[in-house]
């Protein structure tokens, strides 16, 4: 098969709810998120591909949306199996520092004019003790390029987190840091990438949805 033949389907989902915060930014904390709505799973399960390779990141909110998925879709006509699961670390959330445990309230009015409209930081900023989006989509980049190899012309359900989204965003559509902070991506959505290697005119990425949620 030529190479140019060969896409690579990424499925990325965002983790579902966190909301034993309590309004804090918990960033590479290891928190729970809520499973019960059970609907929202079972939509979400029905668009997955019942034969993909499954991606997460080392935190627990990662593991369970994973499972309640694989849980959900086991009544549908085509069973999504057990995420034969590859830990990814660097698919990890970015690092917010100290800021991570501080209320988010605190914090907008701790940095007044310097409060971004879409997320913590601006994109190059690194929180104290912590790490700059610019950061994240380094090491996110590379993550993607290795799967690229490993998983060549697979599908890959990569369970992951907001920030991780629209680092792969970033790389997709060829955007700056900053461009890339302005796209929302919520809880249990679908973001749905297209990887073509080798050569030929075009874009190396096809975007099919961004933030699509549950229907």
């Amino acid at each position: 098969m030529n190479t140019s033949d060969i896409v690579t389907r990424w499925w990325w989902v965002r983790h579902a709810p966190v909301t034993v915060n309590k309004g804090c930014c918990y960033g590479q904390t290891d928190l729970p998120c809520e499973t019960d709505a059970r609907h929202g799973f079972a939509s979400l399960a029905k668009r997955l591909p019942s034969a993909a390779s499954w991606v997460m990141t080392p935190l627990k909110r990662t593991h369970m949306t994973a499972s309640a998925l694989v849980a959900a879709g086991s009544d549908g006509p085509d069973l999504i199996p057990g995420p034969d699961v590859a830990i990814e670390p660097d698919l990890i959330e970015q690092h917010f520092g100290d800021w991570q445990g501080q209320r988010y309230a605190d914090l907008e009015k701790q940095r007044g004019d310097e409060w971004h409209r879409f997320w913590l930081a601006p994109a190059h900023e690194t929180p104290p003790g912590g790490e700059s989006f610019v950061s994240l989509i380094a090491r996110v980049h590379g993550a993607i390029t290795r799967l690229n190899e490993r998983l060549a012309g697979r599908d890959i359900v990569a369970v992951t987190h907001g920030g991780t989204i629209r680092a792969a965003l970033a790389l997709a559509l060829d955007l700056t840091p900053e461009a890339a902070l302005a796209f929302t991506i919520d809880n249990l959505s679908l973001t749905r990438l297209d990887h073509f290697p080798g050569p030929g005119l075009g874009h190396g990425w096809r975007v099919g949805v961004v933030n699509q949620p549950p229907i």
